[in-house]
Order: structure tokens, then C-alpha cells, then sequence
């Protein structure tokens, strides 16, 4: 009875976080913690993607191709050294081990470039998993103590602890959905960003295959 008439407001609504933390009782601090974790991973990878967007030099890879079509590899070289592009990195490098194998250069030089789209993410994905989890656990705990308060026999001295536990089973579970909710949208977009390189550096494979063949071919039949 006094649990069903404890308003939520009571609970949550006057609250400091500082508040809300500390009635969510221990299981908060490892909540908080990849709470911070998640919010560096995130951080670091969105300066990492502003900074791939500024670098990215889609002409310059562009003009390497046609030179590779002319059959000029010093000039795609020249224009490639010069680029931040990982794209034009990965041409350059492959086109510069050409003579030993082509298809292992590409692979080697695409893994060690997509390689780094990826860093952070099974850590950030991690964190979406756990926090939930921590929560539910929080709710666990937090009901075993109100049940615990009910089992004492002196509904009105355990009334505190009674709020206590709800507050703590309540407080727990939201902050490990919000983080998990909040890592979710950077993480997808990571993700995709992630997927739309690794298209990217198959076009590219595709066509270098195509117009080094076409290249050999010409410089055949002339």
C-alpha cells in the first residue's frame, strides 16, 4: 500500500543527479564508469570521421585512376605520395609493390586503412550491451532490499528502506537504458560510415583491376 501510493515525482522530480546517484546505490559507479567510456569513444571517433571527411580528396584519386589507364604508375605515385586520402594511400602503396603482387598490396594496405575506421567500436558496442544489463541488475538488487524492508514485519519503521529500493531498482535501470539509447545512434552512425569505406575501397579495387588489365592489353597491342 505504501509503495503503490509513493508518487514518481518523490522519487526522481526534486532530485540533483548527485541525488539520483546516490540513491541508485553502488551499482551506479560501474554505470557512470562506461558511461564515460562510451562518451570518449564517441568523442574521439566523431574528431576521427570530421577529420577522414577533410582529408578526403576524391579528384586527386580520380586522376591516379586515369593515369593508371594511360599507363603513367610515376605519375599515379607522384599524385598519390602527395594526398591524405586513405584511398589514394591505399593506390599508392599498392601500385607501389606492384612489381611482387598487386592483389596482396591492395589487401594489406585496405585492411591497415579500414582498420582504423574500426578501432573503438567493440569497445562503444560493449558498453551499449553492458549498461542495460547493469541496469536490470541495479533493479535486482534494488527490489531484493524493498522486499527485503517488507519481509522485516514494521511496514512503517522500513518505509524508508521500501523507498529506497524502489528508488534504487527505478534510477538504475533508467541511466543503463539512456546510455545504452544514447551510444546506439553514434554507434550506427559509426557503423555506416564504416561500411560506406570498406564500398569504397572495393570500387576502387574493382576499377584499378580494370584499368591496369586494360592498360596491359594496349601496351600489347601496340
Amino acid at each position: 500500500m505504501i509503495i503503490q501510493s509513493l508518487p514518481l515525482a518523490f522519487l526522481l522530480g526534486d532530485d540533483t543527479p548527485m541525488d539520483l546517484f546516490i540513491k541508485g546505490k553502488e551499482i551506479m559507479w560501474p554505470i557512470l564508469l562506461l558511461s564515460f567510456v562510451a562518451i570518449t569513444v564517441v568523442i574521439e571517433r566523431i574528431i576521427f570521421i570530421i577529420k577522414e571527411n577533410s582529408s578526403r580528396e576524391q579528384e586527386v584519386v580520380e586522376k591516379m585512376l586515369e593515369a593508371v589507364e594511360r599507363g603513367d604508375i610515376d605519375a599515379a605515385l607522384s599524385m598519390g605520395k602527395k594526398s591524405k586520402d586513405f584511398i589514394a594511400k591505399i593506390l599508392s602503396y599498392s601500385l607501389s609493390n606492384r612489381q611482387y603482387s598487386l592483389s596482396n598490396a591492395f589487401i594489406r594496405a585496405s585492411g591497415q586503412e579500414l582498420a582504423r575506421f574500426q578501432q573503438g567500436m567493440a569497445t562503444l558496442d560493449t558498453c551499449i550491451t553492458a549498461a542495460p544489463l547493469l541496469g536490470l541488475l541495479g533493479t535486482v538488487t534494488g527490489m531484493m532490499r524493498t522486499f527485503g524492508a517488507l519481509g522485516s514485519g514494521d511496514i512503517g519503521a522500513a518505509a524508508g528502506q521500501i523507498t529506497g529500493g524502489v528508488a534504487e531498482a527505478l534510477i538504475a535501470t533508467a541511466c543503463g537504458l539512456a546510455i545504452a539509447i544514447m551510444g546506439l545512434l553514434p554507434y550506427n552512425y559509426l557503423n555506416a560510415r564504416s561500411e560506406q569505406a570498406k564500398q569504397d575501397v572495393s570500387d576502387v579495387s574493382h576499377a584499378l583491376e580494370i584499368l591496369i588489365k586494360k592498360s596491359e592489353n594496349g601496351s600489347v597491342h601496340r
